[in-house]
């Protein structure tokens, strides 16, 4: 199964955005399953349902700086290197699908959304783009692997 097959499978059987594209790197970031879980539990929704940059966006930036971010706080180029590699996914990712904002992205109104998380149900999955969102992002993430190495 591809990375992207499996960040789409993850969302189906209930991670949120976020989630499901950074629980399909695991093997590329290093962090167990759980603990990936948990370190992107707070991005879904838009970042807890607020509605902001999509998970999946979220996602994809975690998983590149998991792989391509420094550990010098003081080496700017190679922030400025980062910077660039996640501004020009995020184009890739809006010139895909219009926005990486989770609201316009779901057609909502402005504002967060209530906390509580909805109940995935079929129905859930037939009115959310979410599914393909997250297909989509795992893909641009691994095309910036690939390119980069």
């Amino acid at each position: 199964m591809t990375r992207p097959e499996k960040a789409k499978e993850l969302f189906e059987n209930g991670c949120n955005c976020a989630q499901a594209v950074f629980c399909a790197f695991e093997d590329v970031t290093g962090f167990e399953h759980e603990t990936a879980l948990r370190f992107s539990a707070g991005f879904g929704g838009g970042m807890g349902r607020l509605r902001e940059v999509c998970g999946a966006v979220s996602g994809m930036t975690m998983v590149l700086s998991c792989v391509f971010a420094g550990t010098d706080p003081s080496d700017h180029e190679k922030k400025k290197a980062l910077y660039e590699l996640i501004q020009k996914a995020a184009a890739d990712f809006k010139a895909e699908n219009g926005s990486y904002i989770c609201r316009e992205l779901l057609s909502l109104g402005s504002g967060a959304s209530d906390p509580e998380p909805e109940k995935r149900t079929q129905s859930y999955y037939r009115k959310r783009p979410c599914a393909e969102l997250v297909r989509c992002a795992a893909e641009i993430t691994e095309k910036y692997i690939a390119q980069n190495k």
